[in-house]
């Protein structure tokens, strides 16, 4: 009987054992969730950051063209025609 009783005991010593990993890797896993929630967060403020700096160089590219630079003629040339038939398609619809 006593070898019954030992074999209790350790797989009680075992359970125990487990429950309290399960607890830590419970809590290790609350912690990286918020981790996650934290650096998704931030992944979507620099998201927001990237496409304000994005237009702002394209403004600032519009502008250099504008101002004679060689560079991104061709790119204003090609929006300036893009805003014209916008423009263009506007003065249809209205006077239709």
């Amino acid at each position: 009987m006593s070898n019954l009783s030992e074999i209790v005991d350790s797989l009680e010593n075992r359970i125990s054992k487990l429950l309290n990993r399960h607890e830590k890797l419970k809590r290790a896993n609350l912690e990286l969730e918020e981790e996650i929630a934290i650096l998704k967060f931030q992944q979507n403020q620099f998201q927001k950051e990237i496409e304000v700096w994005t237009e702002k160089c394209s403004s600032l590219k519009t502008a250099n063209s504008m101002l004679g630079s060689d560079q991104h003629k061709r790119e204003t040339k090609l929006k300036i025609n893009a805003l014209i038939r916008e423009i263009d398609q506007c003065i249809a619809q209205l006077s239709g």
